[in-house]
């Protein structure tokens, strides 16, 4: 846990920087004791009602950039004695998954308790929603004068001064393009597929947004193909906000809009839009209760892990990404299902016999007392250095409280500490599971108890598929990789491997399991 340590005094009198030394050795006694790291110390000298402390902004900053776990102050107070901005602080700090603990327990989010925020999220909620209000009404009155009250301008116009203008680039093209395409018959996936194929900037990338997507989706046309903007009229207030606290936004009737024709230049003639909302009116129908396959949600692209998507045409399953958007988004990596169906049959019946048969069962039982044995070793190994290491941790935040060293210093040490911590711990973590899993007796029964019911297996069924199989990965020549449901990965992984040097041929055909 990294945590931003708030501390704040009234005045810079002498006593009152004695309260700040204090109040630092009691966060680094209580970080210590948890094994926790100092991100920052935030030191102000303000009155606690106002929130224009400039360490406080800097802390909300921090926070919103998820620079830290915690905040730690000495009690609510430190943070702020005003009702809105303490709920204000603990709204960033909820968005951001940040928690806030007080040493004097009046506040632990980390342990649920947060029942202080009551009264002043109350507060700031009223005080929201006046502000909501009038917020709304502005932006009607701009509605109301013909002025474009969004922040971005629909896709092939550009925004100034609240009004738009048609932008002097391939845009309003790819929109006539897209609502010719609708009216010749093209749907919403198949116009996106072959836009994103293309290469040609989707709307979120053209206004800039954060982690825009390259790639068009259905949901883009349809909004492209449902904006009446594109005929010249402004048509605003089609939807609102249920409340402060609520962002979903509800569609109002038709009667409520606010409707200003003809304020700027047209891409779209308003015969075409009309054909296009009654094409969409017409081709929009109940959808037939879809059709299940065996190995839908369970069969996966095993390069960009989308799931793959069943295709009559071929009778089989091919990679969803490659599917919807092309050769650019990933390849087909077709499987037939009869075909998948028999390569895992027979390997479900190849760990059948491997189970029953006592030479591999022998060799299994003693590669589990090895493992066992290395996996004690190396927990107590394991242990014993991690307990070094937060040993110096507690060294070092001393030196960092007593300004022996820098706070740049301090992080550079803690860095380093820190991932040779992380990865001693994967690495026990590991050990555990393999020291888990290697109970001999256990670990054998539980394969045999597991697939013995099936030796007469003839038919994949959904049923024996879902108790059996957690997922498999269908690699891009069509073979897959399957994850059984068994509890004891690693005896099962040496069953594996023991089976695959007692047999030279796991499955008929040219898939294999892999």
């Amino acid at each position: 846990m990294r945590c931003a340590v708030y501390v704040r005094v009234s005045t810079d009198k002498e006593e009152q920087k004695a309260s700040l030394l204090n109040q630092k050795n009691l966060f680094a006694k209580y970080v210590s004791e948890n094994n926790w790291d100092i991100h920052q110390f935030y030191v102000d000298v303000e009155s606690g009602t106002t929130d224009k402390r400039e360490q406080l902004q800097q802390l909300i900053a921090d926070a919103k950039a998820k620079k830290f776990d915690v905040i730690l102050a000495k009690e609510l107070s430190r943070l702020a004695r005003n009702g809105g901005l303490s709920y204000q602080i603990r709204d960033i700090a909820q968005q951001h998954k940040i928690h806030i603990i007080t040493l004097d327990n009046a506040i632990n989010t980390l342990e649920g308790n947060s029942h202080m925020f009551g009264i002043y999220a109350w507060m700031y909620e009223e005080e929201s929603q006046r502000t909501s209000n009038r917020v709304k009404t502005s932006l009607k009155t701009r509605a109301e004068q013909g002025l474009f009250k969004g922040s971005n301008a629909p896709y092939g116009y550009n925004l100034t001064g609240s009004k738009l203008y048609i932008r002097n680039d391939y845009t309003p093209a790819i929109v006539r393009r897209i609502y010719n395409d609708y009216i010749f018959g093209k749907g919403f996936d198949r116009i996106a597929k072959e836009l994103y194929n293309e290469g040609l900037p989707t709307p979120a990338q053209l206004a800039s947004k954060k982690n825009a997507s390259d790639k068009w989706q259905g949901s883009s046309i349809r909004v492209i193909l449902t904006n009446p903007h594109y005929t010249g009229d402004l048509v605003q207030g089609r939807t609102t906000t249920r409340s402060v606290t609520n962002k979903m936004r509800d569609q109002k009737s038709p009667k409520d809009y606010i409707i200003i024709p003809n304020t700027h230049e047209a891409i779209i003639s308003k015969r075409d839009f009309e054909t296009v909302q009654q094409l969409i009116k017409s081709r929009k129908k109940t959808r037939p209760q879809v059709e299940k396959h065996l190995f839908t949600n369970t069969a996966y692209c095993a390069d960009c892990g989308r799931g793959m998507h069943y295709k009559s045409n071929c009778k089989g399953y091919m990679c969803g990404n490659y599917n919807k958007h092309g050769i650019k988004a990933c390849t087909d990596h077709l499987v037939r299902e009869t075909d998948l169906q028999l390569v895992i049959l027979n390997d479900i019946k190849n760990l059948i016999d491997s189970i029953h048969d006592k030479a591999i069962v022998k060799s299994l039982d003693s590669k589990l007392k090895k493992q066992r044995q290395i996996a004690l070793k190396n927990i107590d190994s394991q242990t014993k250095e991690i307990e070094a290491l937060n040993m110096r941790k507690k060294k070092t935040l001393s030196l960092l409280v007593d300004e022996v060293i820098s706070k740049e210093a301090y992080d550079d040490f803690i860095k380093d500490i820190n991932e040779s911590i992380n990865k001693l711990v994967t690495n026990q973590n590991q050990s555990k599971i393999s020291l888990e899993s290697t109970d001999n007796k256990i670990a054998i029964n539980e394969i045999k108890q597991a697939l013995e019911e099936f030796i007469d297996l003839k038919e994949l069924t959904p049923e024996i598929l879902h108790r059996l199989i957690d997922r498999i990965e269908i690699k891009a020549d069509g073979s897959p990789r399957i994850f059984y449901r068994f509890s004891n990965p690693s005896a099962y992984s040496l069953l594996r491997s023991i089976n695959a040097q007692h047999s030279t041929c796991v499955v008929c055909g040219n898939i294999s399991t892999g």
